[in-house]
């Protein structure tokens, strides 16, 4: 995938510019002859590779067709213009922001097809059920298109109430049959059959309207980390909500709303060029407002914004230092190169994390696994030197060694007694030697075997490749282990991860989206006895970790998760923490203010974007 995106030719941006004077006289002929809004799609069926940031659910098997739709030829849209609300009027400026990114993924806009990819503009287009805040630099729910959530004693029942006068972006009124319907299409009893690939939709009992504006989610199973996977703050996106249709599964329609998709969000997608550009538009009716009941507006400040594939970091430095883009993802190494033409680097907190992991340790007796032994698990922590994979390769202020793998300072339970094991390489050589196997001190211990790391080239982390090369170097150099390096591609790699045991007794060296309550993915990878991809096949640990992950009070289970279940599992080290990512993005100086929410990999806090 990523030697597809090598492939494209860099696009030189100042032509864009060029074409504006005649565009806007187009779209004045436009609106004089009351052009239809549907958006733009006129370039051919195209298939965009899926490099976004990685989702942690397991890979589908039956997965719908997710390639780009056919596009029929039609001319660009214009919207109708639509007034501001007389009583929370904002100052919008009347620019356009172009946003430059890596990936687009596969460019469809429902999360059920858009299968992990989409982040960026699903949270452009869509609205959430849960929305989030800061609270002391914190990232915490709050109320989105649900104005509240509650859970029943047993912890099976989620009740949602929905925000009354939301508008979607063709002016219709968003219903709790729109929140039901894409509910039960994403994660309903019957999705997996389709396509999904949740394990939320695999224990789900019933999704159903039990009032007017008032909708349940019954699952079989406790599920604590609802409230996250609906949220905007969640890695996955099937908190988002747009129109129902006919039926549940329509491979056609879920074509055709590509062609038109209609959400919620803070703006309406105008015209879509694939493997080019989106381009929105601001929707003044975006329901987070305080003619809503809300304390802030978290309309945008700025007419339009512009998508950009572009997937070359030179490229981007290129069009930031021209001023002929605003914002884009880069590595620290360009610094000086943004600073020089007058932009900045501004850095999204705990956007990503390490999430290294030996695979199929629990597999004994079928395989013969020097990792099924906690010393030679520990051993391999021991011998990295996170701090020289930082330096190296990533800087400072982009890796962060601290948290235990998804669990991040931002993370309800974190502490800092998880932070990764310190470089100790002696004894991570007294711990090899102890588990009988052979290393520098050891030499006539038992035969290591081949070690191999799997890894796939990352958009959000651009440099996840050669950090598993320096990791192999470190336990070639420190342990004697035979370690080699396998760049794959992403999607085969989770689901050779995942769903079989090819990687069994490898290790799966990638990186992860951060969590705000990581109670969920934790419970699936170490409470789970059935799942291939779990983590221990100890009676005890998943004991423990469903009991951990069940308590319904928040305040007991934080407690629990960081006095008695993270600090178990961080020492039984099958996670290989090294740290986590601050997302660095290049800012041109027509963006005055940007303050990008933590956790967040994809474009982020739109609202506090202004321009000169």
């Amino acid at each position: 995938m990523q030697a597809l995106i090598r492939t494209l030719k860099p696009r030189t941006l100042k032509s864009w510019r060029m074409i504006f004077p005649l565009l806007a006289l187009l779209l004045v002929l436009a609106v004089a002859c009351g052009t239809s809004t549907t958006p733009d799609t006129t370039a051919p069926d195209t298939t965009a590779p899926d490099t976004t940031a990685p989702d942690t659910t397991a890979p589908d098997t039956t997965a719908p067709d997710t390639t780009a739709p056919e596009v029929a030829a039609a001319p660009t849209a214009v919207p109708e213009a639509m007034s501001e609300p007389a009583e929370a009027m904002v100052e919008v400026n009347p620019g356009k922001l172009t946003w430059m990114l890596a990936s687009f993924g596969n460019e469809r806009f429902e999360y059920l097809v858009g299968r992990g990819t989409g982040h960026d503009m699903a949270r452009i287009l869509h609205g959430f059920l849960i929305s989030s805040d800061l609270e002391e630099g914190r990232r915490v729910f709050s109320p989105g298109i649900a104005t509240s959530w509650k859970i029943s004693d047993d912890g099976l029942s989620w009740t949602l109430d929905i925000r009354e006068g939301v508008k979607f972006h063709d002016g219709t009124d968003l219903t709790a049959e729109d929140v039901v319907w894409g509910l039960l299409h994403t994660i309903g009893p019957q999705s997996p059959e389709y396509g999904s690939t949740q394990t939320l939709a695999k224990n789900m009992d019933r999704i159903e309207k039990t009032a007017p504006y008032e909708v349940s989610v019954v699952t079989k199973v406790v599920h604590l980390d609802l409230a996250e996977r609906i949220s905007d703050a969640s890695g996955v996106w099937f908190g988002t909500v747009f129109p129902k249709r006919a039926e549940l599964h329509d491979k056609e329609a879920e074509r055709a709303y590509d062609l038109d998709p209609i959400g919620a969000g803070p703006m309406r997608l105008v015209k879509h060029v694939p493997v080019e550009v989106m381009t929105f538009e601001r929707f003044a009716d975006h329901y987070h407002q305080p003619n809503n009941g809300f304390a802030t507006d978290r309309r945008v400040k700025f007419a339009e914004l512009d998508l950009r594939l572009i997937p070359e970091e030179a490229t981007r430095v290129a069009a930031i230092r021209a001023g002929e883009a605003d914002i884009g993802p880069v590595s620290l190494g360009v610094r000086e190169q943004v600073e020089d033409s007058g932009g900045r680097l501004i850095f999204g907190n705990e956007g990503v994390v390490f999430q290294p992991r030996v695979v199929g340790c629990w597999n004994l007796p079928e395989l013969p696994l020097p990792c099924d032994d906690k010393r030679v698990r520990q051993a391999l922590q021991y011998a990295l030197d996170k701090e020289l994979i930082r330096d190296e390769l990533f800087g400072e202020e982009v890796l962060v060694v601290k948290g235990w793998n998804v669990v991040t300072p931002s993370t309800i339970g974190y502490s800092p007694g998880l932070d990764p094991f310190p470089f100790e390489p002696e004894k991570a050589r007294t711990l090899l030697t102890e588990a009988g196997y052979k290393n520098p001190d050891n030499p006539e211990g038992k035969d290591f075997g081949e070690f191999i790391i799997n890894v796939w080239v990352s958009t959000s982390s651009p440099l996840m490749v050669e950090s598993a090369q320096l990791a192999a170097e470190m336990w070639r150099r420190e342990l004697g282990i035979d370690t080699r390096v396998r760049v794959g591609q992403e999607a085969a790699l989770k689901k050779a991860s995942s769903l079989t045991q090819d990687l069994h007794g490898q290790v799966l060296w990638r990186d992860n989206e951060a969590r705000i309550d990581a109670a969920g993915t934790v419970g699936n990878n170490f409470g789970n006895p059935t799942r291939n991809g779990r983590m221990p096949n100890d009676p005890e640990i998943f004991a423990l970790t469903q009991e951990v992950t069940s308590i319904l009070n928040l305040a007991e289970r934080e407690k629990a998760l960081r006095e008695r279940l993270y600090p178990r599992l961080s020492e039984e080290a099958y996670w290989i923490s090294i740290g986590y990512i601050n997302i660095a993005w290049a800012v041109g100086p027509q963006v005055l203010t940007w303050e990008p929410y933590p956790l967040a990999f994809y474009p982020s806090a739109l609202w506090t974007i202004t321009l000169k």
